[in-house]
């Protein structure tokens, strides 16, 4: 019996977003193996990292005029494709130069394929679908960031790092020719012009402050040097506001914050990211550098969040449809703050059980909002203006995630200097406050999802008027 399609377009958009996803943090355990065979610094080949956050950063703008353009599901096997000559140029590579240019081309790849996917989901499930298809493509979100490092990290210790590129061949193509057989070429009816200086401001200004807060007390940068970057990236999206009220077709139409259900999804969930984002970054050097734990144990323990995610899949259309979206993202924004902050009672003495269960309950929470800020951002959208949507939900996902490991970075630094430490290593106690920091400023998101009408998404949700 053949799958339907409403089912078989979230899984294609879930992989290839599962191989993006994963891609952008699994190289972290690599790095030293990298350097060391390509002669490189191991600190210089951070750059590799850095040049792929800023290829994604500057080219997502231009995603959406680009699949009404040319077609999204063109567009999304492109954005595959260029995607895997990335990785083949990452494998292939034979200095720090060839590996940074490479990793800029797997940017480009992503950049593309992350906000083109979602609107092939948005425009190919009907709405009252959308929730489950969007639980399918929350979970690589949540999987990949955990499972990136301990999968870097046994790929370079049992085989050779260029497999952990290589591997996004056999899925990348899988991707494509199920793409070509079952995602319809979506593209805009009406073809407006494009908005080429929008998208340098919005590129720039983006890259800017992603990078800049990316950096942000990781000691990698002068602190002079973050501040310009964060600051001139500012002035960049301020001056790009300006010129896209004054602009008939901006590459981001801001114009869509005035729907309530868009604005607390964009506002809201970047409050509520700044919080979650924290935890793939504080997790595993609280476990590795504060219990001593191996960097495969780490990854085990911090991949049962993952786990609590995927388990969230199959429920929330039925939560959804019990209690409604605002009464979801305000209750379960505190209930995920809970488990977040509950991170800041580990000890070495705390039990592996205990951890795992926290974990893995907490991601289940965490997943079920991210779903519902997802979906609620597609309420009010018509047709015509979901690439656009597309392009600013990616925007405010990758700045907010980039803020969130900035924000606990920040403040296991401020913890450190106020003990007294002079740089040398960090102990356990330095992370409790950060886990506390950014649960309070996950709660505070809630302040935003409360001003939602209590009707809000109800034809996403199926709950009735009756009900509400």
């Amino acid at each position: 019996m053949s799958m339907p399609r409403e089912r078989i377009v979230p899984l294609i958009i879930a992989v290839a977003l599962f191989m993006e996803n994963m891609d952008s943090t699994v190289i972290a355990t690599a790095l030293p193996a990298i350097a060391k065979d390509i002669g490189a610094n191991p600190l210089a080949l951070k750059l590799a990292i850095t040049s792929y956050l800023l290829s994604l950063a500057i080219f997502i703008p231009a995603s959406g005029w680009t699949a009404d353009r040319f077609g999204a599901r063109t567009v999304f096997r492109a954005a595959i494709a260029v995607f895997m000559i990335g990785s083949i140029g990452c494998a292939l590579s034979g200095s720090l130069t060839d590996f940074v240019i490479a990793r800029i081309v797997q940017g480009m790849g992503g950049a593309m394929m992350t906000p083109v996917g979602r609107t092939v989901l948005v425009r190919s499930v009907p709405k009252r679908d959308l929730v489950n298809a969007m639980a399918w493509v929350t979970v690589p979100a949540m999987v990949g960031p955990v499972l990136g490092p301990p999968v870097g990290g046994f790929v370079t210790t049992y085989f050779t790092w260029h497999w952990i590129f290589i591997i996004n061949l056999p899925i990348g193509l899988l991707g494509i020719v199920m793409a070509s057989r079952y995602i319809e070429d979506f593209r805009a009816e009406t073809l407006e012009r494009f908005d080429l200086i929008g998208m340098l401001l919005a590129g720039i200004g983006i890259a800017g402050v992603a990078f800049g807060l990316s950096v942000l007390g990781l000691d990698f940068l002068p602190w002079s040097t973050v501040a310009a970057l964060i600051v001139g990236g500012s002035i960049f999206i301020a001056i790009y506001v300006v010129y896209a009220r004054r602009t008939s077709s901006p590459v981001m139409d801001i114009t869509l914050f005035r729907l309530h259900t868009f604005r607390a999804s964009i506002v809201g969930g970047f409050v509520f990211r700044i919080g979650i984002g924290a935890l793939p970054f504080l997790l595993p050097l609280m476990l590795q550098l504060g219990f001593g734990m191996t960097p495969f144990g780490s990854g085990l323990i911090t991949f049962t969040s993952a786990v609590g995610a995927m388990g969230m899949k199959a429920a929330a259309a039925t939560i959804l449809r019990r209690f409604g979206f605002r009464t979801i993202l305000v209750v379960n924004c505190l209930i995920s703050a809970v488990f977040l902050a509950a991170c800041a009672a580990f000890t070495k003495a705390t039990p592996v059980a205990v951890m795992v269960t926290v974990l893995l309950i907490g991601g289940f929470f965490r997943s079920l909002q991210f779903t519902c800020i997802n979906t609620i951002a597609y309420a009010e959208i018509e047709p015509a203006q979901v690439s656009r949507a597309t392009s600013l939900v990616t925007v405010s996902r990758q700045l907010a995630l980039s803020a969130g490991v900035a924000f606990g970075a920040l403040v296991v630094e401020l913890v450190v200097r106020y003990r007294g430490g002079t740089g040398g290593p960090l102990v356990a106690a330095d992370f409790a406050p950060a886990f506390l920091a950014v649960g309070a400023i996950s709660a505070l998101s809630l302040l935003f999802f409360v001003r939602l009408p209590a009707d809000a998404g109800a034809e996403l949700s199926g709950r009735q008027p009756s009900e509400v």
